[in-house]
């Protein structure tokens, strides 16, 4: 168990790692616009995942189409996940590509509590008291961002949007991460397409008369939009939710340290308040998730106590 644990720990932090330092992959495309490399991340990822479905999870791909793709649920989730999911990748290569890496980690970092929030009002999921509070902390956090740099913080609400968003969806359909994403990308494919051809056809396209650096970076964004995927579904399997949670902020904050010190992004006092609502939001929001999860796990040894008497 121990060695299992380990071992999804070693995965899931993976996983999160490369989430993070993800930003300096895209900076080396900063000359492609955004929009561009969306188009070639859906393609290139559709065709990497494939391959890797192709080889181990063809029978899983099969009993998908015969069983469940018959259900009116499965086809409006994952429309809905390929919707959320592009706005995500979007915004995100924005940001990255005009400047605004800490306004994209803020979102990562609030993430969580919008995913919390949404289970609360959309699935009808309990929170305890400090959970409510992380919220109206972030809440706060936020609201002040907005108000010290008079403007609201964009970015950093539709990444945590989408993505809180994406996850809703992905409730809908049960389905493995990697196949899931492997039909998410197919959803979009033909948009995709469509628009390199458009690009093509004006003499815009940035792929093959581009640099070769550039070339290489386009094809690549299929492997390091899997890779990191993989490791986490193979990670998040073997280790307790509480712990992810735990985990998924090494990726804002790899993200900020990029951001702050490698692009020489602005860091004011300003940030300071706001980042420190919401990382005292994020600590409160985990120690009630850890301490929830340790009950949680505790509760069947009490019930076969109980049973045994």
């Amino acid at each position: 168990m121990q060695r299992e644990n380990t071992t999804g720990i070693m995965y899931t932090a993976g996983a999160y790692i490369l989430w993070g330092i993800l930003p300096i992959y895209w900076k080396l495309a900063y000359d492609v616009p955004a929009l561009e490399i969306l188009a070639h991340r859906v393609i290139w990822s559709f065709v990497f995942i494939l391959v890797i479905v192709a080889f181990l999870k063809r029978k899983l791909l099969k009993n998908f189409f015969l069983v469940q793709m018959s259900q009116k649920k499965t086809w409006i989730g994952l429309i809905l996940a390929s919707l959320f999911i592009s706005i995500n990748w979007l915004t995100y290569i924005y940001a990255v590509n005009t400047d605004h890496i800490v306004e994209a980690s803020l979102g990562y970092y609030i993430n969580p509590l919008v995913a919390v929030l949404l289970g609360v009002f959309v699935l009808r999921e309990k929170v305890n008291g400090w959970q409510a509070a992380s919220f109206v902390l972030a809440g706060i956090g936020v609201i002040y961002m907005t108000v010290s740099i008079e403007k609201l913080p964009w970015i950093s609400l539709i990444l945590a949007l989408s993505f809180g968003f994406y996850g809703l969806s992905k409730k809908l359909v049960k389905v493995d991460s990697i196949l899931g994403l492997l039909l998410e990308t197919l959803f979009v494919l033909p948009f995709a397409l469509l628009f390199l051809a458009y690009l093509g056809a004006n003499g815009q396209h940035s792929f093959a008369t581009g640099s070769l650096q550039t070339n290489l970076l386009l094809l690549g964004s299929g492997i390091v939009t899997a890779i990191p995927l993989l490791w986490f579904g193979i990670g998040a399997q073997k280790i307790p939710l509480y712990l992810v949670g735990f985990i998924q902020y090494i990726s804002p904050t790899i993200s900020l340290i990029i951001g702050v010190l490698m692009y020489d992004e602005a860091f004011t006092k300003d940030h300071i308040v706001a980042f420190t609502c919401i990382w005292i939001a994020i600590a409160i929001f985990t120690v009630s998730n850890i301490l929830a999860g340790i009950k949680k796990r505790k509760l069947p040894i009490a019930n076969t106590n109980v049973r045994s008497v």
